[in-house]
């Protein structure tokens, strides 16, 4: 016993950690990078050092997962390395690829989505100061932003205007930073943990979110408001964790599952803590009625944070959801699933109905978000083999058709930003019949009309809901499916039957980064609906370890 290692005490197992350990280690070098480097060389190494961290990690988790290695809990019992954990894992890690590459992208918005930096910023405009009195001149527009006269558009050869200001890359390390926070959060093994992971993960995000460089006002109250909620359901996380200490006299989810199936006890504070416990976790995952910061943070924030927000933070929600009610509350699941049966009810009808009613295409995404988070949520309290695939395959392809959206939205531009508004939809399979097929199949999707994922993804959770006797759940899902379909129809409708408006919206051509992020996941989406046999597989591979 003397001469063990300190690690081997701990219980730390470097093969199962490297995932996290190199997100994490990755976003602290990527601090330094800022800190080190040049403003002007920054971007490009931040992002290609970005994107390898993320890549050399999901290669980790994909060796693991196929290299037959055994579930382990590591870290003194904090982290929970099984089968479901490296398929949430590497789920994240697969989407954090796209929303890396719409983070950076800069030939849809010169300069960047993000605010650009002060430095640069002043630099532009002393230099447009000076060529003001010049007929193609540059001018500053009321947000603050570079705009060019003679030529708007990236490329634009106009001699005598300013560069565009060099966006922040402080945006590559609160992404990363936030990504690890999601790795540790849906693989935690007690509360403590839990709760530490989803500060990690959600402070980043409200920054991120104050960040546009457009529509400033809009951005920075969409990021206040998500920080206040966001700070209510931790408070409410943090007492559920206190009560069900109490209760257990742990915060291990295994212990307090050995707790609850133990001798006699009132069961006051079991139930209490959790009631507390779900209210912060709903939060995160845009669970209704939990819901009220999805739509003003969809909206507010930069449209590539919305996509990283939308898939990934939904991923790691409800990858702690599942954990929690199976591994804690699995032997207890008879007291309090009818309490979130009428959750889940609430969810679905509050998304689709309020769906129905919004005329901007980010908020309409936010509230199928929450349609969507009720589907999710037939297969987390159907706690079978079954639902857990059917769950963690749910959020795979939910995620790619998410990001995919919201990247063909961020190409179609007015003269103030994006063209939020349905209405600067009209007609665009005229004016683009790419964009406008892409949108009109990822819609579909959302939908779940076949030979999409979505279509397979909600007959996986459904068929788990019937199988264990949640027939009259499933329903109420297919009554709220087939009615949300109406608003994605009506985008459809209005791109190819519409007439365009003479000074409408246009097309911004994607570059590179935005082409692949949007190909990855209009592609990712059709093959999940035409050959999904291997993801559900691997979403099969095995249960939670206790």
């Amino acid at each position: 016993m003397g001469t063990q290692s300190f690690s081997d005490a701990l219980g730390v197992d470097y093969g199962a950690l490297a995932p996290l350990l190199i997100v994490l280690g990755g976003a602290c070098v990527s601090v330094l990078i800022e800190a080190v480097l040049p403003l002007a060389r920054r971007a490009r190494v931040q992002l290609v050092f970005s994107l390898a961290v993320v890549v050399v990690a999901l290669v980790t988790v994909i060796v693991r997962a196929t290299g037959g290695a055994a579930d382990v809990v590591v870290l003194a019992g904090a982290l929970s390395v099984d089968a479901p954990s490296l398929f949430l894992w590497g789920t994240l890690l697969a989407l954090a690829v796209p929303s890396l590459l719409l983070l950076a992208d800069r030939s849809i918005e010169p300069g960047g989505t993000f605010v650009a930096d002060p430095e640069a910023l002043a630099e532009a405009q002393e230099k447009v100061l000076a060529g003001s009195r010049s007929p193609s001149g540059s001018g500053i527009d009321s947000h603050g932003v570079v705009a060019r006269r003679g030529g708007s558009g990236p490329g634009s050869g106009d001699a005598g205007g300013a560069e565009p200001p060099l966006m922040h890359t402080e945006v590559f390390p609160f992404l990363l930073f936030a990504l690890g926070g999601m790795l540790a959060f849906c693989a935690s093994n007690d509360l403590l943990t839990m709760f530490v992971a989803l500060e990690v993960l959600s402070l980043p995000l409200y920054l991120l979110c104050g960040l546009a460089r457009r529509r400033r006002l809009l951005s920075q109250e969409a990021a206040v408001k998500y920080f206040l909620l966001g700070a209510f359901a931790s408070a409410f996380f943090l007492y559920g964790v206190a009560l069900l200490y109490g209760y257990a006299g742990s915060v291990r989810l295994s212990d307090i599952a050995s707790a609850a199936a133990g001798p006699l006890r009132s069961d006051t504070l079991l139930f209490a803590g959790l009631a507390l416990l779900v209210v912060g976790l709903m939060f995160k995952a845009s669970v209704g009625p939990f819901h009220t910061w999805t739509p003003d943070v969809y909206q507010g924030a930069p449209t590539p944070v919305t996509a990283f927000m939308a898939a990934c933070t939904k991923v790691a929600a409800f990858g702690a959801i599942l954990r929690v009610f199976t591994v804690a509350f699995g032997t207890t699941a008879l007291e309090w699933r009818g309490v979130l049966w009428a959750v889940a009810i609430a969810s679905m009808v509050i998304g689709t109905v309020l769906g129905l009613t919004q005329t901007d295409l980010k908020r309409m995404v936010a509230y199928s978000s929450v349609a969507h988070a009720g589907f999710i949520l037939i297969g987390c309290l159907a706690i079978t083999p079954a639902g857990l695939s059917g769950t963690l395959f749910y959020l795979l392809a939910y995620g790619f058709t998410t990001i995919a959206i919201l990247g063909l939205v961020s190409l179609v531009r007015s003269g103030d930003g994006e063209a939020g508004h349905l209405s600067g939809y009209a007609g665009l399979a005229t004016r683009s019949p790419v964009v406008a097929a892409a949108l009109s199949f990822c819609l579909l999707a959302l939908a779940g009309v076949p030979l999409t994922s979505g279509f397979t993804a909600k007959f996986a959770v459904f068929s788990a809901g019937l199988a264990d006797g949640m027939a009259p759940l499933v329903i109420v899902g297919l009554v709220c499916s087939a009615i949300a379909a109406f608003f994605y129809l009506r985008v459809i409708v209005m791109m190819y039957f519409s007439e365009p408006a003479p000074d409408g919206p246009t097309v911004s051509l994607p570059g590179p980064m935005t082409t692949i992020a949007i190909t990855l996941g209009v592609v990712v989406t059709l093959l999940l609906g035409v050959v999904p046999t291997a993801a559900l597989q691997w979403a099969g591979a095995g249960p939670f370890l206790g």
